[in-house]
């Protein structure tokens, strides 16, 4: 064969082989686009839906990456006696507080804001609150001063107290600015409540170690109580503005006297009287709006009525009024706790659900299930004791108090068997009749 003609045949072999080549890359390309489409992502794309390489995205990343983005959803729940939900935080609300004039309602949540809400607008559809924001921190308790013009807070992350003040403007609305200064830091746990005196004179807060600090309003700590109760759980000021409580490891509630002098001035803190006939740890404890009553629960599985007006000066113990069975207490989970503020109801609360009880017969009269979607942080019954107000998510609930309706409707029927005139029969009439419509209108009025 001549030179020629084996040039022209290597030639063509060579273009055979690489039309061969090209067939099979395009039959190969094309078995892979068929593999992506049955399969739904590309063949270079990891079997857990994330490309390696970010310039790679599939629409099924991105619409992940949206999922993952939405908020949780809000936990619903339905009862024929809630009377309002408030919903305008974003984090979970961790405390609350009612201002002695009972015309607002304060909540702090981990969302960096505190909340100020309108209590009448509780039954109106649309619910108005105002903001107050913590700069890089979120406040965990909130407390009003006695003369709602300020509120104080504790930082969670700077642990200290912070002062707002409340500035009214000319459109009805408030301004709230901070203290230049935050109190300086002087607990070495973390600290589990806050309170102000209503007389204005003090502020106490109390850490989950054994440590009370009573400081003045400017900032200095006036006395420090060790309450030796291994670990405080809960501690408060009583609405009189006299005493400071405390409870905790002890199966005892430990109660003080925080003295003042004829011009104002602080003289001493003394041990006053205590509450003790519990067989076990202390959860919580509450005072009632006089600060003649007592309530508290225990691990024991009890919860007790306590009579505090007593000349504890002269060694009176208070006396006890009434012990009722509360079996959720003695589990492993934390028990919150409100008196109303005539102390006939208490409302108890264990995880996620609420227990209201009539004090003088120690019968429970409403529970509530699944109120929230966490374990409930703060029970609270508002000046007036016709609702209680609760949290544990990022909403308030607030429910009709019908046991305290109720109460009512047995203490008038009582005062008029007694009624000795006719201005005064008709007087209780009118209020035993208010009772009974209110009761009617919720549906809880006994047969």
């Amino acid at each position: 064969m001549e030179l020629s003609q084996m040039s022209e045949l290597m030639g063509l072999s060579v273009l055979l082989g690489l039309l061969a080549l090209m067939a099979t890359a395009a039959v190969a390309r094309g078995w892979l686009r068929a593999g992506e489409e049955k399969s739904g992502r590309p063949a270079c794309q990891k079997a857990n839906g994330f490309p390696p390489d970010k310039s790679s995205g599939s629409k099924k990343q991105k619409q992940y990456q949206r999922i993952r983005k939405e908020k949780p959803q809000q936990h619903n729940f339905t009862h024929r006696l809630l009377a309002a939900a408030l919903k305008s935080h974003s984090g979970n609300i961790s405390c609350m507080d009612f201002s002695s004039n009972g015309k607002y309602l304060a909540t702090c949540a981990d969302d960096r804001t505190i909340r100020i809400w309108s209590t009448k607008d509780f039954l109106q559809r649309e619910h108005r609150s105002m903001r107050a924001n913590v700069e890089l921190d979120h406040a965990t308790l909130v407390r009003f001063s006695p003369d709602c013009r300020a509120f104080i807070v504790w930082l969670a992350n700077g642990d200290t107290l912070r002062v707002f003040k409340m500035t009214k403007r000319e459109d009805g609305g408030y301004t709230f600015t901070a203290t230049p200064e935050d109190f300086p830091k002087k607990h070495k746990a973390p600290v589990i409540d806050i309170g102000i005196a209503n007389t204005g004179k003090f502020i106490m807060t109390a850490s989950s170690d054994t440590t009370v600090l009573i400081w003045s309003l400017k900032g200095q700590v006036l006395s420090t109580i060790n309450t030796n109760q291994m670990n405080n759980t809960h501690a408060a000021v009583s609405p009189c503005g006299r005493f400071v409580a405390s409870c905790g490891f002890t199966p005892d509630v430990k109660v003080w006297e925080v003295c003042f002098g004829k011009k104002g001035e602080f003289q001493e803190v003394v041990r006053a009287f205590e509450l003790k006939g519990h067989s076990a740890a202390v959860h919580s404890f509450a005072f009632s709006n006089d600060s003649r009553r007592m309530a508290s629960v225990s691990k024991d599985g009890t919860w007790k009525l306590w009579d505090t007006d007593v000349e504890y000066k002269k060694k009176q113990d208070p006396y006890l009024l009434k012990t009722g069975r509360f079996e959720e207490a003695a589990g492993a989970a934390p028990c919150r706790l409100a008196l109303s503020p005539n102390a006939q109801v208490l409302a108890l609360a264990s995880g996620s659900s609420i227990h209201l009880y009539n004090t003088r017969r120690g019968e429970k009269e409403e529970c509530f299930e699944r109120v929230h979607g966490e374990c409930i942080a703060n029970l609270s019954f508002d000046i007036t004791g016709r609702f209680l107000a609760s949290c544990g998510d990022r909403a308030v609930r607030l429910f009709h108090n019908t046991p305290g309706h109720r109460a009512m409707v047995e203490e008038m029927q009582g005062h008029l068997k007694r009624a000795s005139n006719e201005s005064t029969r008709q007087r209780l009439q009118q209020q035993l009749t208010q009772a009974q419509e209110t009761l009617k209108s919720l549906g809880a009025l006994k047969k």
